[in-house]
């Protein structure tokens, strides 16, 4: 008898960018990480609700955790490379070359995060229109998207920048530029972020009606005019220079991109469920939700009919899950949020040292503080007094209304380690409320969800996973592999390869359930 030879593992490189650091993943067929790096990348702040970075910093970084995941990996094995990105933008002028986006003249800081919000005025005046294009954002257009950005730029820096802009990429769109020297967009930012739609492109009339006509005259070039859809291949692949930058073989396939949050969405949204005893089993993966829990956080619902809900992104047809429309809740500041309330606290010190001493993290040590005091109680039930309203940044879905502000109430003088841990585990209840009112609204306009299926740095903490399932009612699946974005991110660079004959049958195969989380009884109380 003969034994078969066994086929070599095939690899796909997964390059992530979120806001504070680069991260990379070598991924096998059955969406195993192999390899993983990180590398942190710089945020500069000028001034208050500006924040910029550098393509070329961003760039290096990519190269860096790359070089490290692929090191002593037969390089004949990996097949292809997918990106996905905040959706920050990126100016360079007709060379390439970065343009400063701040009036220090600053070139090398030629990106506008996606969290700055400078262009508050443009965006009012935007919405003012009321033009069609809105209604696929839910009738308002945040301040974090693009136009407004861009007419922020026009009105500014007209001569330092908006002239001499050759380029206007989605971050997502400029690494697959520079990976393969082609300019084509991601059908996933130019809908989402931009105004495009798939069936009818870009119109003419939202960008003479808010004064960046100059766009439309040169057919669109600056913003992009060859779209592709998430996932298909860019080009001839990786190009010399970028191939010998990041340590892979030159005309390895490179995907289209995704947004991070989408990334994160496709990461998990198609995982096998059977035998987990799921409302969604035997259910259309329209009757789930992926929730992809960082610095911010998205809330990804699909739907095989456009749906309009008010306040939450969408419908976009085939930005996430190609043949299904995508509805994007989201919250635009949830880890960043609670990092914010912990380390303002007084008793910061007292918590940082206590937690170095028992060689935890400040969560896990405050997590297991709530357990010590809360008794006999549901931990959810100590903070009966005290409520957080989570707007610190705004109102994303789904009020949609930038200038809400923040607000404690319940406080008293105490100052010491039971009550920081007390405003910690209230400030994460209303981050979940704020998900249960996006679920709500999203059910009241006509969707079906049962299931939470989560993923992101905010999943790794249980407290955090259990409030949601308590607070929303619905049982949290967590994936197998907590880097979802990651795997979303491979699962592109498969497709790309022409592996699998779809993303969807990728999906299938890389997305892998890893613990179910239910709610308690507890539930009942919110």
């Amino acid at each position: 008898m003969h034994s078969k030879k066994q086929a070599p593992v095939k690899y796909y490189v997964g390059i992530d960018v979120g806001s504070a650091s680069v991260r990379a993943a070598l991924v096998d067929e059955f969406g195993t990480i192999v390899a993983h790096a990180d590398q942190p990348i710089q945020i500069w702040e000028p001034q208050p609700d500006h924040y910029e970075q550098s393509s070329a910093d961003i760039w290096a970084a990519c190269c860096l955790v790359t070089k490290k995941v692929v090191c002593g990996v037969d390089a004949s094995l990996i097949r292809g490379v997918g990106f996905d990105a905040t959706c920050s933008l990126v100016v360079v002028d007709k060379q390439f070359q970065p343009l400063a986006v701040n009036c220090e003249g600053q070139n090398y800081r030629n990106v506008i995060m996606w969290m700055d919000h400078r262009a508050v005025s443009q965006v009012e005046r935007i919405n003012a229109t009321q033009h069609r294009v809105l209604t696929y954002v839910g009738g308002v257009m945040s301040v974090e998207m693009q136009p407004p950005k861009l007419l922020w730029i026009k009105e500014n820096l007209q001569e330092s920048c908006w002239e001499k802009a050759g380029y206007f990429f989605d971050l997502s769109d400029f690494l697959s530029w520079k990976a393969t020297g082609v300019t084509a967009r991601s059908l996933c930012t130019v809908v989402c972020k931009w105004t495009y739609t798939s069936d009818g492109g870009w119109d003419d009339s939202f960008w003479k009606m808010i004064g960046l006509e100059d766009l439309v005259e040169d057919k669109y070039e600056k913003i992009g005019n060859h779209i592709l859809s998430p996932g298909e291949p860019v080009g001839k692949g990786l190009m010399p220079e970028a191939a010998k930058d990041l340590g892979l073989p030159e005309g390895i396939a490179v995907a289209a991109s995704l947004i991070d949050a989408h990334a994160g969405g496709l990461g998990v949204i198609g995982a096998d469920v059977k035998g987990h005893n799921l409302p969604c089993e035997n259910q259309p993966i329209t009757s789930r939700v992926a929730m992809i829990c960082g610095t911010s956080s998205c809330h990804m619902g699909v739907s095989e009919t456009p749906i309009f809900v008010p306040g939450v992104w969408g419908p976009y047809f085939s930005a996430m899950v190609p043949g299904l429309w995508l509805n994007e809740g989201g919250q635009s500041a949830t880890g960043k949020l609670i990092d914010h309330v912990v380390r303002s606290h007084v008793a910061f010190p007292e918590l940082q040292s206590k937690a170095a001493a028992s060689a935890c993290s400040i969560y896990t040590y405050l997590n297991s503080h709530l357990d010590l005091i809360k008794k006999s109680l549901p931990v959810g039930f100590l903070t009966v007094d005290l409520h957080v309203w989570p707007d610190f940044h705004g109102n994303r879905s789904p009020l949609t209304d930038l200038t809400l502000k923040g607000m404690v109430v319940g406080l008293t003088l105490s100052r010491g380690l039971d009550e920081l841990a007390l405003i910690y585990l209230a400030t994460i209840q209303a981050i979940a409320l704020g998900t249960r009112h996006i679920l709500e609204t999203m059910k009241a306009a006509g969707h079906h969800i049962n299931t939470l299926f989560m993923c992101g740095g905010l999943s790794k903490n249980p407290l955090f996973v259990q409030m949601h399932a308590d607070i929303t009612g619905k049982p949290v699946v967590l994936s197998k592999e907590v880097e979802s974005v990651l795997v979303g991110a491979a699962i592109l660079g498969a497709c790309a390869s022409r592996d699998f004959a779809s993303i969807q049958e990728a999906m299938a195969k890389m997305g892998k359930v890893g613990r179910v989380v239910p709610p308690n009884q507890a539930h009942r109380r919110y």
